[in-house]
């Protein structure tokens, strides 16, 4: 992170001087002439960001107590950057899964040309540097097939027979019996693929092509200007360039090339055959992740391309010119061209963090150019900790009026939380991992797994299979299960065929890889994923596909046949039998059982205490407003900058609360308080979801919260661009000037001799926040504070600039307001139950139980029927007996259920054995008269969560305050002291309660109405 004469730089330093964490990023240029030796030259691309704790970064491997030297969090798991001070993260994205052929129906496929039709078929092939190249092939309704792919964001398209005679020299029978041998389940009488194989070798005669060679030239003609090849270099080989860059880059053997070619124009024509149902593309067993550094290394690749591409533009310039100064064996003329390209990778990838627009020539097989990062936002825990888990489909899918990419579908079972999504626009397009969900990050050594599967009894690629009679005779309504299982199918391993079997042979295949990786036997990986698709009556296109790529999606399960862990992908599992109960295993059937029913929920959704007893919108509404809590964002707040920062004063561990609550340690930053809440209509204050505060808890503390603002001050802004730097931190007194002495004077109560605030001074509207003296004009200029809000500085930072030579020019303040809550002030249970605070009552006044105690919260009975809550009702009474016998409370879904034992029955007994009633109600006496009230009251312990929203950042009124210098309307902004916003809907709401004359005194007579004194010049002729 350094050049070795200064001391290292660490994440801390950056957030306070609102830098980026980057390191000096390095490249060895090497050129040769003809055979001649090569030469090399060391070149500097800049500064390129690092990624906190990833290990190039200064905290890599740090423990704790060694992250707390070092000013950061002790649980600080980092995985984003630092961009000017801020932290972000590269979101993780949803993409089509690589190197897996799906069949599509699509009805834009028809405006490609005249012939062309809704069918296709298209794979998304990856390099082995996680870059990609997606194909599709085209069925034309004249028989035709033609391949279209994007190169540096142009469309081409190109015939698909020429493709294939240009990867293997092969004659037309050898592709027609090629093609046949994958639908051998078609009757004799069926000849749609045998007239279409004919058309479509019939039509590729015109264009006079005899031999691979021919074929290679052809495209080297026709791709010469787009692949920008060399002028020495001839047609036939760019056509091999051609194949290498764009066709199936994901292998390097032509051959098999040509065989994952047959078997896409195999599901072509039986998709359009109605032989086998499109795939779902919006399905997540047809996804996979794009991860950050995958992005992030593609984007790098591009940009060093990009360099290349220039230095060679650069020389040909010169050689057209006839340079006599063209030696390539000259260092200084290699210095003289690369200086004359621009090489600072490390800003253009600072601003890609920074915007998360993607400035490419390529597109880099994505479908959008913006979007990529987002701000990791410290609101609290939770929400940063959702930031690093949640998944986007993109934000081109968020433009579409179709609601097909939003549906939550059985296959993302396990992998994608069905509770946790936002209830808006991203509703269903931002999704979250499910807890256990794994993505595949590492690859595994799986050369010999070709082998074991060809020694298990699948047939080698090169080999024809066999087709019995009955095969051919029988259709596919006429054929029995057992019939089908025998049908020959496809063995796939990454998108590569190896080979084929029977149905029933793949099946055998697949359960023997599967006993093997769960025994770690055999040298097959846990994480590979054994997709076994059975024929069937018109369903998914066959066949075995064995995947053990990188950016899967994959989740542990328990394999009943041992008791082992097993890992199972999303397209594997669509085909398994999986248990999600005891009482769900078939015997005989069942092969797979998981691990524990909230699997299928994220880290957030299952912090939501008995979420299963809960109506469901409820606890989607939680893990939102979960993420809005006002509590413990950090530990290291001393060394923190944040714009905005909230703090929860009075946090406290809750009683209720599940399992995973201890695994993620969220008791080192805690999200709210218990409080006591008694379910009860009381004075009318609690209506419409208000609730009512006892005044004496919050005065003891309940609620409490403190925001931290940071303001950055440079001093460099103050000054004209061009001009040398004459502003400084420092009172002058100017003699000259009496009204600015009187300032400088009133400023010092506030201010430092430097200029800057008192590290504990109290700020009011109006006061001196800063000062800085002027040398332009010779005069001491005193920033005001302009919150509304009284606030206390908490810190002041002095801070110097990247090059450390404008000397003291930049300075941090931090301003801490104390937030009590107020009436207005939302609050929230852990089950979506929201509402506002509509009064503090005074807690002589309170309801008080026989043992004296009074509630701290009131909330109306009514918040409960429609809501279907429950969940609230069993927390209450779980946080009631922890209370009473001192333990935490187990609040994980799914373990009652009315079969065994119930949840009313296990803490109505914690209750009744401390004497209180089973339950949780209580006679309860009125503060007022003192009078017991008629109805027992239920009365309990729930964990509240203060939200951020607050009146003190939202009200907005004014009687008279500035207005627009033309129109003398009052102006629009709350931060302005701005009108009150007043829309349609508000005026048509007045016009049916019939009050248009106060609606025309309010809008008109006291906002609108001005006078104007015109003078008109009158000419007489």
């Amino acid at each position: 992170m350094c050049d070795g004469r200064s001391k290292l730089l660490y994440p801390y330093e950056c957030r306070e001087r609102g830098i980026t964490y980057k390191s000096k990023m390095q490249a060895k240029f090497c050129w040769t002439v003809n055979d001649g030796p090569e030469n090399s030259e060391i070149k500097n691309l800049g500064y390129l960001p690092i990624m906190v704790r990833s290990s190039k970064c200064n905290l890599y491997g740090l423990s704790s107590s060694e992250l707390i030297k070092r000013r950061e969090d002790s649980e600080e798991f980092g995985g984003y950057f630092v961009i000017n001070g801020i932290e972000r993260l590269i979101r993780l994205l949803i993409i089509p899964r690589r190197n897996n052929p799906i069949a599509l129906i699509r009805s834009s496929f028809q405006n490609r040309g005249p012939t062309y039709t809704h069918f296709g078929v298209s794979i998304r092939c990856a390099r082995p540097d996680q870059t990609s190249q997606t194909i599709t092939i085209h069925y034309c309704t004249d028989g035709n097939v033609t391949l279209r792919f994007i190169y540096r964001k142009q469309e081409y398209m190109v015939p698909l027979m020429l493709i294939l005679k240009s990867l293997v020299e092969c004659s037309d029978k050898e592709i027609f019996e090629r093609v046949i041998m994958g639908n051998s389940d078609r009757e004799v009488q069926d000849t749609f693929v045998t007239d279409r194989m004919e058309l479509l070798l019939r039509d590729f005669k015109k264009f006079n092509l005899f031999n691979r060679e021919q074929c290679l030239a052809y495209l080297g003609t026709k791709f010469h200007v787009m692949m920008d090849s060399p002028d020495d270099m001839n047609a036939l080989e760019v056509g091999k360039e051609f194949l290498k860059r764009v066709i199936l880059v994901h292998l390097d053997d032509d051959r098999e090339k040509f065989n994952i070619l047959i078997y896409m124009l195999q599901k072509l024509y039986a998709l359009v055959a109605g032989k086998c149902v499109p795939d779902n593309p919006d399905s997540p067993m047809n996804q996979e992740v794009l991860l950050g550094g995958f992005l992030y290394l593609a984007h790098i690749k591009e940009k060093l391309v990009d360099i290349l591409a220039a230095i060679k533009g650069q020389i040909n310039q010169d050689i057209r010119r006839g340079l006599a100064s063209v030696d390539f064996f000259n260092l200084k003329y290699i210095q003289k061209v690369t200086s004359k390209v621009n090489m600072d990778i490390g800003r253009k990838m600072e601003f890609f963090l920074a915007t998360g627009n993607l400035i490419t020539n390529t597109g880099l097989d994505l479908q959008q150019v913006s979007g990529y990062t987002v701000v990791a936002e410290k609101l609290n825990y939770y929400r940063y900790l959702s930031h690093f888990r949640s998944i986007h489909r993109g934000s081109f899918f968020a433009e579409l009026k179709t609601t097909s990419v939003r549906k939550l579908l059985p296959e993302a079972w396990g992998f994608l939380c069905p509770v946790h999504t936002p209830d808006g626009g991203p509703c269903g397009l931002l999704n979250h991992l499910s807890h256990t969900c794994k993505i595949i990050t590492s690859e595994n050594d799986v050369s010999q797994l070709p082998r074991l599967i060809i020694s298990l009894g699948v047939s080698p690629i090169y080999l024809n299979p066999i087709i019995t009679d009955k095969q051919i005779t029988l259709s596919d309504e006429d054929k029995t299960d057992e019939d089908l299982m025998n049908q020959t199918i496809m063995v796939m391993i990454d998108g590569k065929v190896v080979g084929w079997c029977s149905a029933k042979k793949a099946k055998e295949v697949a359960d023997t890889l599967r006993f093997w990786k769960v025994n770690g036997t055999h040298g097959v990986p846990l994480d590979t994923e054994l997709a076994f698709i059975p024929p069937s009556r018109g369903g998914q296109y066959p066949g075995l596909f064995i995947f053990t790529t990188m950016s899967r999606m994959m989740r542990p399960v328990k394999y009943l046949a041992n008791g082992k862990k097993d890992m199972v992908g999303s397209l594997e599992q669509v085909y398994m039998e999986i248990a999600c109960l005891n009482e769900d295993i078939v015997p005989g059937v069942t092969t797979h059982q998981d691990f524990s029913p909230t699997d299928i929920l994220s880290v957030i959704a299952n912090m939501t205490p008995f979420s299963d007893f809960n109506q469901s919108p409820r606890n989607l509404y939680q893990c939102q407003m979960g993420k809005q809590t006002m509590g413990t964002p950090a530990h290291n707040l001393p060394s923190r900058t944040d714009n905005k920062m909230y703090r929860l004063q009075t946090g406290q561990t809750p009683i209720v609360r599940p399992k995973m609550h201890d695994k993620y340690k969220l008791d080192y930053y805690p999200n709210g308080m218990n409080a006591v809440v008694a379910v009860i209509s009381y004075t009318g204050y609690d209506m419409e979801d208000a609730m009512i505060l006892n005044k004496s808890s919050e005065e003891r503390g309940f609620g409490h919260g403190i925001i931290y603002k940071s303001h950055f001050i440079d001093l460099t802004e103050k000054c004209p661009k061009g001009e040398p730097n004459a502003c400084y931190f420092k009172f002058q007194q100017s003699t000259s000037n009496l009204r600015n002495m009187e300032e400088i004077e009133k400023a010092k109560q506030t201010l430092d001799q430097d200029g800057l605030p008192i590290v504990g001074a109290k700020l009011t509207t109006g006061c001196a926040l800063y000062s800085y003296y002027d040398e332009t004009s010779g005069q001491t200029k005193i920033v005001k504070y302009k919150e509304i809000e009284d606030g206390f500085v908490q810190e002041v930072r002095a801070l110097g600039d990247e090059s450390n030579n404008r000397g003291f020019q930049k300075a941090q303040i931090k301003i801490r307001i104390t937030r009590r809550p107020i009436i207005g002030d939302k609050f929230s249970s852990r089950h979506g139950q929201k509402g506002v605070c509509s009064l503090k009552w005074p807690m002589i006044d309170m309801p008080f139980s026989e043992s004296g105690i009074v509630p701290d919260v009131i909330i109306n009975p009514h918040a409960f029927p429609s809501r279907m809550t429950i969940g609230m009702f069993v927390e209450s009474m779980a946080g009631k007996s922890g209370a009473l016998h001192g333990i935490a409370q187990d609040s994980t879904p799914f373990q009652f259920s009315e079969d065994h034992q119930t949840a009313v029955d296990y803490f109505g007994e914690q209750l009744k054995a401390a004497g209180y009633n089973y339950y949780g109600n209580e006679p309860m006496y009125s503060g007022i008269t003192g009078k017991e009230f008629k109805a027992d009251i239920y009365l309990g312990v729930v964990y509240y969560q203060r939200l951020r929203h607050m009146v003190s950042d939202k009200y907005q009124v004014r009687t008279t305050g500035p207005v627009h210098n033309l129109t003398q309307q009052p102006v629009k902004g709350r931060k302005r002291a701005g009108g009150i916003r007043f829309g349609e809907m508000e005026r048509d709401s007045l016009l049916a309660h019939g009050v248009s004359f106060t609606l025309q005194d309010r809008l008109m007579n006291c906002s609108d109405y001005s006078q104007v004194r015109l003078n008109f010049l009158f000419i007489y002729k």
